[in-house]
């Protein structure tokens, strides 16, 4: 297969034989293991391995956008090296979530769902994160960042900045 360009980065479909290999075996139903995987080689779902999976699998392009588009596993843009879960439950809110909210959204300059330019965090937030006690909280990969300032957001965010 080659390299194709998408959004000015080179997409290597070699990555994909792998994963075609894998499932080749399958009559119907192949789509999301072939999907999984393809995320799984290269960070996200690049617009050429869509094109390539649907040339493959003989599906249109339309209806494989439909599945990515529908399950929230899938992405279509790179997530960036750090993901940010900002917690908006009901105990961080009545502790001001919003306004930790606020503050990661103006560090970063991006809105939830979104990722710094540079690819370095990914900003989402989510409903509870089970560290009601440390509330308001986020996690940023593996670690809870509790009892949160507006203040204390850009030291924490420059702890990762390497």
């Amino acid at each position: 297969m080659g390299s194709i360009a998408t959004s000015g980065h080179a997409v290597d479909l070699a990555k994909l034989e792998p994963v075609f290999d894998k499932y080749k075996d399958m009559a119907n139903g192949s789509l999301i293991p072939v999907l999984q995987g393809a995320q799984d080689a290269y960070g996200f779902l690049p617009i050429a391995a869509l094109q390539a999976i649907a040339k493959r699998l003989n599906v249109p392009i339309s209806q494989i956008y439909g599945v990515v588009t529908f399950y929230a596993q899938f992405r279509l843009v790179p997530r960036g090296k750090h993901v940010i879960r900002s917690c908006q439950g009901t105990a961080c809110h009545v502790r001001n979530s919003a306004r930790i909210l606020e503050s990661l959204k103006t560090v970063l300059g991006v809105a939830p769902g979104d990722t710094t330019e540079d690819l370095k965090f990914t900003l989402e937030t989510v409903a509870c994160i089970g560290c009601c006690s440390l509330a308001p909280v986020m996690m940023i990969d593996t670690d809870a960042h509790g009892r949160l300032r507006p203040d204390r957001v850009p030291k924490i965010l420059d702890s990762y900045s390497n």
